[in-house]
């Protein structure tokens, strides 16, 4: 049972951003050859629905 958990740990934290960032990457791809499309904001949405990106913090030092 302990093993079944750390499979599906590995996975949900492995797999599941690489799939994001590649559904992202594949997005920007299309996006740059033939414009915006349903398709790649469709790619653009599950990959935010999947994974959002964090937002970024300014620092000030």
């Amino acid at each position: 049972m302990i093993r079944k958990r750390v499979g599906q740990w590995a996975v949900m934290a492995v797999a599941v951003p690489l799939a994001a960032a590649g559904a992202r990457r594949l997005s920007q791809s299309l996006e740059s050859r033939r414009g915006p499309s349903r398709a790649s904001n469709l790619l653009t949405r599950g990959a935010d629905l999947i994974r959002p990106q964090k937002a970024r913090r300014s620092r000030f030092f």
